[in-house]
């Protein structure tokens, strides 16, 4: 798999615009390494900001984004792609105040149940192996909240 991605190569696999693939680096959301003036992605770079898009595109707001950030690279340990690897399932959930990171489809159906706000699910692992599926240039895989899972989702919004 390959190492190092260009700006153009992170907009070809994320969808970012590449003023805010700049601008997230000027605010120091996702950094990446200089050679010269060029910015260079990691993987892990190139996940979060996937994983980060995926939150935009559900309304999440800069602010809110780099809460959950911090908390993911707080709980793993690690960086998202390096914990996030082979069959784990990953999915994070957020009423906007509270981030939940559950493995178990039974733990989202019971904080899904017990929610009194709307909840945002991402299933960090699906994101992950999107990248993953995309830099190696195979088919993009489904998703991976179980559909009962997504029609209470649904529901409960």
């Amino acid at each position: 798999m390959k190492e190092s991605f260009t700006s153009q190569d992170v907009i070809r696999l994320t969808g970012i615009s590449a003023r805010q693939l700049q601008w997230w680096d000027e605010k120091r959301i996702v950094v990446p390494t200089r050679e010269s003036r060029r910015r260079v992605y990691t993987f892990a770079d190139v996940t979060e900001v996937a994983v980060i898009c995926e939150l935009r595109t559900k309304g999440f707001s800069l602010q809110r984004v780099r809460k959950v950030v911090r908390y993911l690279q707080k709980e793993f340990g690690t960086r998202l792609a390096e914990t996030v690897t082979g069959f784990s399932e990953y999915h994070l959930l957020t009423d906007g105040r509270t981030i939940y990171l559950e493995t178990s489809p039974q733990q989202i159906l019971d904080i899904l149940e017990n929610s009194r706000q709307p909840m945002f699910a991402v299933c960090l692992s699906n994101t992950v192996r999107q990248v993953r599926a995309s830099i190696s240039g195979r088919k993009r895989p489904r998703g991976c909240v179980p559909e009962k899972v997504r029609r209470k989702a649904r529901l409960g919004s």
